[in-house]
C-alpha cells in the first residue's frame, strides 16, 4: 500500500475558479498534498463553489492562482501529479511524475444544483484516485 500523505498534485483548469479549486479542497481532505493553479489571472473564485463545498464542511482557498504563482510558492519542486480538469489545449506543460485529463464539465453559469452535480463528480474522481493509488 503507498502512502498518498506527500504525493504532491496539481489541479489546473483555465481560471482556478471553479473545478480545480475543488479538486485541490478534496484532494487535501482525502490526503493529498494537493494544490490548484490556473492558466489565465482571475480575480475571484466563484461565490458559488464556497456555497457547494461549505455543504461538505470544507474550506477551500480565498484567492485563485495562476501555475506560475504556485511554482513559486512549492518552490519549484516537480509534482507527482498534475491533473487538468478538461483545459485540453489550454494547460500549459507542468513538469511531473504523471499526468492525467479529467475532462469536467465547467458549471459556470449554471444553477447550484449543476454545481453540485460537478463538485460530486470531483470528489468521486479523487476518491477514485485514491483507492488506485493505494490498492
Amino acid at each position: 500500500m503507498k502512502n498518498i500523505k506527500n504525493m504532491k498534485i496539481l489541479f489546473v483548469c483555465i481560471h482556478n475558479k471553479r473545478r480545480s479549486v475543488m479538486a485541490e479542497a478534496f484532494g487535501r481532505k482525502y490526503g493529498f498534498s494537493a494544490y490548484s493553479a490556473g492558466v489565465e489571472k482571475t480575480d475571484n473564485i466563484d461565490e458559488m463553489v464556497f456555497k457547494v463545498m461549505s455543504e461538505k464542511n470544507l474550506k477551500i482557498k480565498e484567492k485563485p492562482q495562476t501555475i506560475d504563482e504556485v511554482i513559486k510558492e512549492t518552490e519549484n519542486r516537480n509534482f507527482d501529479m498534475v491533473i487538468t480538469m478538461g483545459c485540453i489545449g489550454a494547460c500549459p506543460f507542468v513538469p511531473a511524475k504523471k499526468h492525467i485529463s479529467w475532462n469536467i464539465e465547467d458549471p459556470a453559469d449554471k444553477d447550484i444544483e449543476y454545481y453540485k452535480k460537478i463538485r460530486d463528480e470531483i470528489e468521486n474522481k479523487v476518491k477514485n484516485l485514491v483507492d488506485e493509488i493505494t490498492l
